[in-house]
């Protein structure tokens, strides 16, 4: 029989399948003798019966009672007692960490009856109880009967407002009295039933409410952002409630073992005395540094000191923690890994190593290609004037423009149509989500660095600013108004600084990032401990990879920028861009061609251009392979929209201009026209069809070729067919460029080294792996038309058109041309990989589509057995980082 509820003693840290992160991390605790409060998960088996089944499963309320009755036995008191109440926390907590994005609901228990229990055990302080209950309706009304909950908070206001007081707590027991009484009519009034009385009933309904909170609109696109899956589920975590709003020798606060947004070793988080936890994590009232914690009471913060040291000294990481102080006793609530910013996920990793906590191998488990692609982003220009209005936290780093906009809305609005846009809040909640996605950057008024819009946008890799108090957000006039009285209007452009806090009026130019002036090969500070951490992981990367690492480039320039980024080659030289801007015309000619004299003549005057561009990439790449893709797309792509073009010429003959020219021009359009030219007339079928094309472009290629080897260079080209379905394509065209290779090496007496091959992207190429691998010297797997060819999509049109919902609706984790569809792409990579090495195992293999620079498809192709992957230069380092981590987890799993 499946088992549903687990006790804190009787989990650990490895069931988060089970029992969630929270649940186990907690698990952990208590394991470890730390002072946890006494609770019980459920577990996400149950969540999962729940959201398939829309029920509990039968057997969990009595497993629920059974341990109920012991947490109560434990601790000598009911659940809901009127004479001295226990009360529990109902807590959200999935395997991976989706902060702020589930439901919490705290002070279960509490009612008309025992909130007086709860003051007779707070020694008679009324304040604390009806505090309480008053977040509990809060709550409670929010999160499980679904009133918005800026019903409760503009009643909390307006009450603060008639008293003329600032913060919650200059409110009286008085006044929080006739709160929970207006909360009370507010609930009735919004849900259509009156709060429940029963203690057990509100628990109850409160786990339901977690569980439905696993597909909240939120949540989904939390776990979408985050590639989670949304089959997993959550826990619930049942805790014993302790007060952290019970005086000022009480409180509540977050904590790092280090600092999460830029790795420094020290004393970082915030505390907020006289409160609970969700005030904390929503930013709703300003904290202190958790450092000014030792003031209020140092015997709580010298244990919590010695806490946070035995937990980062046994997860051996950063390490997350919430606190609650009761009257002076330490409770520790949670527990987790933390997040961190990419600045800080290079610098740890390092640190670590260094005390001997973690080896390399683990550093490069502990870093990500998208970490490092964040590292490479531009900051502000330190020479360019700005003017700063405001200075916040410091949340998460990074250089962010664009218009201010006021709600989550508007900046999905802005954002579709193009524009950039930085999300402008006093604080955020979960709700605004959707719009931290699109946005550049974040900035809040309120809040600190453990605050909902610092923690999820450091997840993000999003550029934060948060707790800049000294500007006034007005969401409803949509402005901002700084210290100074300047008022800045949804639409006017600022510039944030993640790294230092600092806010700007209008834009501020960005440059290159150390990293990437590293990677450039300029002479920046290996001093910097940000540069040195990464190029200790990129050298451990590099020394650990089997897989190498190619550059997609067409120009001298792109080629010689992905070598000094540590390309290894080429992996795709797309020859059709050569055919743009002013040969653009010669290309016309030769479309527009009635003989083959005429044709010659176009290709001949095309030769010297092509020959010329191979030159230039083949001295940039020198002694390194570089593929060069023949012509690909349909070459009425060269000409004019036929639309526009009969539009012009019916206007000409109109006017009595008639240019034959440009009917020739038209009639030509019209001809090479095709319903689905993506199907039709390009690749092979083009040098083909189409005599001394591909020829002219071989010999571009090796004249090229011959020349750098005379000039003492080590030229090796690559020759790559595209759109093959057929050996017999292949062959084909291979044996035409055998000849034109023969006859330069005996004109110009030079001895050229070059390999021809093919891409793979059609499905029947695929399945003809074996027979087509007999002619061809290495495959290149063109994972983009080949994601198109399998799911019978045209990627332009889909896009566009119907993928959002098919994203919206879970049915893709992520676009598969985001990264490889593993299941039904990946199998015809496998398959092809498989059959081609059995006819010819010396077959080379590489991939050119955009997967390439996908960290999560890099990992499949290390594990099919690639030899290369091919990316655009800037993401060669990602791909290089990633391949090494790769083999790293290879290794660790096989030992």
């Amino acid at each position: 029989m499946t088992t549903y509820v687990y006790d804190f003693s009787e989990g650990s840290k490895d069931m988060k399948d089970l029992l969630g992160g929270k649940g186990a991390n907690l698990a952990e605790m208590t394991n470890l003798g730390l002072p946890v409060p006494p609770g019980f998960t459920i577990s996400t088996d149950a969540c999962r019966v729940y959201l398939e089944t829309g029920d509990l499963p039968d057997e969990l309320d009595a497993e629920v009672s059974e341990h109920l009755e012991r947490l109560e036995k434990e601790m000598g008191r009911s659940l809901g007692q009127p004479d001295g109440p226990l009360l529990v926390s109902v807590r959200s907590g999935a395997k991976f960490s989706m902060p702020g994005m589930m439901e919490t609901v705290l002070n279960v228990g509490l009612n008309d009856e025992s909130v007086h229990g709860l003051a007779a055990l707070a020694e008679g302080d009324e304040r604390f109880a009806y505090d309480s209950y008053r977040r509990l309706l809060q709550m409670f009304g929010a999160t499980v009967l679904g009133i918005d909950p800026a019903v409760f908070a503009d009643a909390l206001d307006d009450l603060k407002q008639e008293r003329d007081v600032s913060a919650d707590v200059e409110l009286g027991v008085d006044d929080l009295r006739g709160l929970v009484s207006t909360y009370q009519g507010l609930v009735e009034e919004h849900s259509g039933r009156p709060f429940p009385q029963d203690p057990r009933e509100q628990m109850d309904l409160a786990v339901r409410a977690v569980f439905e909170s696993w597909n909240t609109e939120r949540a989904v696109l939390y776990r979408r952002q985050e590639r989670i899956p949304g089959d997993l589920g959550t826990a619930v975590n049942i805790c014993s409630m302790v007060f952290g709003n019970g005086g000022d020798d009480s409180g509540t606060g977050v904590a790092f073992t280090r600092d999460p947004a830029s790795g420094a070793q020290g004393v970082y988080g915030d505390y907020l005395q006289n409160a609970q936890g969700e005030d904390v994590v929503a930013g709703i009232r300003n904290t202190v540094p958790l450092a000014d914690l030792e003031k209020v009471d140092k015997a709580v913060y010298d244990e919590l000191l010695d806490i946070m040291a035995t937990l980062e000294g046994h997860y051996r990481d950063l390490c997350d923690i919430e606190f609650t102080v009761e009257h002076g006793k330490l409770w520790m609530l949670q527990t987790r890994v933390g997040k961190r910013t990419a600045e800080a996920a290079f610098r740890i990793a390092c640190q670590l190593v260094d005390q001997e906590l973690i080896d390399l191998d683990e550093a490069l488990d502990r870093v990500t290609g998208a970490q490092l692609a964040q590292l490479m982003f531009p900051r502000f220009d330190a020479s360019a004037e700005r003017t700063l209005v405001a200075k916040g936290m410091n949340a998460s780093p990074g250089a962010a423009v664009g218009k201010a906009v006021f709600d989550s809305g508007t900046a999905v609005e802005w954002a579709d149509r193009g524009e950039d846009v930085i999300l402008v809040r006093r604080e955020t909640t979960p709700d605004d989500l959707r719009g931290m996605v699109v946005a550049r950057g974040i900035l809040t008024s309120r809040g600190g660095k453990t605050s909902h819009a610092a923690v999820v946008a450091r997840g993000m890799g999003r550029t934060c600013v948060c707790g800049a108090d000294s500007l006034k957000v007005d969401v409803k006039a949509r402005t901002l108004t700084t210290a100074d009285g300047t008022t800045i209007a949804e639409g006017d452009v600022i510039s944030i600084d993640g790294t230092t806090g600092e806010v700007f009026a209008g834009e501020v130019p960005v440059e290159d990032s150390l990293v990437v002036r590293w990677f450039e090969g300029e002479d920046t500070d290996t001093e910097d401990d940000l540069v040195g951490a990464v190029a200790r992981l990129m050298e451990h990367a590099d020394e650990r990879r089997r897989l190498r690492v190619r550059a997609n480039a067409d120009t001298p320039e792109d080629a010689s920028r992905a070598r000094r980024f540590g390309a290894q080659g080429i992996g795709l030289c797309r020859t059709e861009h050569m055919f743009l801007g002013e040969r653009k015309a010669l290309v016309e000619r030769l479309i527009l061609a009635d003989s083959e004299e005429e044709q010659e003549s176009a290709l001949a005057e095309l030769l010297p251009h092509q020959r010329e561009d191979f030159l230039g990439i083949f001295e940039a790449m020198d002694g390194l392979p570089v593929t060069i893709r023949l012509i690909d797309p349909p070459l009425h792509e060269f000409l004019p929209d036929y639309t526009d073009l009969a539009v012009e010429v019916a206007l000409h003959d109109e006017r009595g201009n008639r240019d034959t020219k440009e009917h020739g021009l038209l009639d030509a359009v019209k001809r090479l026209h095709e319903e689905n030219p993506m199907l039709g007339l390009r690749g092979v079928r083009l040098g083909i069809v189409i005599p001394g094309l591909f020829e002219m472009q071989a010999r571009a290629i090796l004249e090229a070729a011959a020349a750098r080897r005379k000039a003492g260079g080590d030229p090796q080209p690559e020759i790559m067919i595209p759109l093959v379905a057929t050996v017999q394509e292949l062959e084909l065209v291979a044996s035409h460029i055998t000849e034109v290779a023969h006859e330069i090496e005996e004109r110009d007496g030079v001895e050229l080294s070059f390999a021809v091959g093919t891409m793979i992207e059609l499905p029947r190429a695929v399945m003809a792996a074996a027979e087509i691998a007999r002619a061809a010297e290495f495959f290149s797997f063109g994972t983009n038309d080949l994601t198109q060819m399998t799911w019978g999509f045209s990627r332009d049109d889909v896009e566009a058109s119907f993928f959002s919902a098919y994203l919206e609706k879970g049915i893709f984790g992520v676009s598969p041309f985001e990264s490889l569809d593993t299941d039904g792409v990946g199998r015809l990579v496998r398959y092809a990989t498989e059959q081609g090495r059995k006819a010819r195992p010396d077959l080379h293999l590489g991939v050119c589509g955009e997967h390439g620079g996908d960290p999560d498809s890099i990992h499949f192709f290390d594990e099919v057995g690639l030899d290369y992957v091919s990316c655009s230069p800037f993401r060669v380092p990602v791909a290089r980082l990633e391949a090494g981590r790769s083999a790293a987890a290879a290794a660790a799993a096989d030992s």
